[in-house]
């Protein structure tokens, strides 16, 4: 079964923990800039907190825009081989989501390779905003989040066929249920 990280923003804290959990696993530093997460901070309005994390695309533009095939995709992960990167960065560049970064002491970028299936991000999150779920399960809080958003409303507006029309749901009183 095939997992992937998933980010529920709106349980993250800005802490950055995450940043600096990935930073000391693989290259013994307490560096965020060394991490392949990173949060991305928005203020004042909206405020804002997302951690930015890879998300092992089933076809990976990164490894189609590596000119030496340094990106390889084994057991669902899409990983680097950092002794046959020629740090020309188009991967980077690449990278729809913005999850791969180039730090100046390195060689090469950093990428995520899940922690070899068990992320350690994921692990030190205090709040749960990263999270590691099977593939299928993609999506299910989004889902989850739109169903609960449409229990809360009272009305909708709509506009059909050039005319705007308001649907108004009744409210169940507690003595009614």
């Amino acid at each position: 079964m095939v997992k992937k990280l998933a980010v529920v923003p709106e349980l993250c804290s800005g802490c950055r923990i995450c940043e600096l959990t990935c930073s000391i696993e693989h290259f013994g530093v307490n560096n965020p800039k060394k991490s392949a997460v990173r949060v991305l901070v928005t203020y004042p309005h909206p405020v804002m907190r997302l951690p930015i994390v890879c998300s092992q695309c089933k076809v990976p533009v990164c490894a189609e825009a590596c000119p030496v095939g340094a990106l390889t995709r084994t057991d669902g992960v899409v990983r680097l081989d950092a002794r046959g990167c020629i740090t020309c960065m188009k991967c980077v560049e690449a990278c729809p989501f913005g999850a791969m970064y180039a730090h100046g002491d390195l060689d090469h970028p950093v990428k995520c390779d899940l922690c070899g299936g068990e992320p350690k991000c994921v692990e030190k999150c205090p709040k749960g905003a990263i999270r590691f779920i099977p593939e299928q399960s993609m999506g299910e809080a989004k889902r989850m989040n739109n169903v609960l958003s449409y229990t809360h409303m009272k009305e909708i507006e709509f506009t059909e066929k050039g005319e705007k029309k308001t649907i108004r749901y009744a409210e169940i009183g507690k003595e009614e249920l």
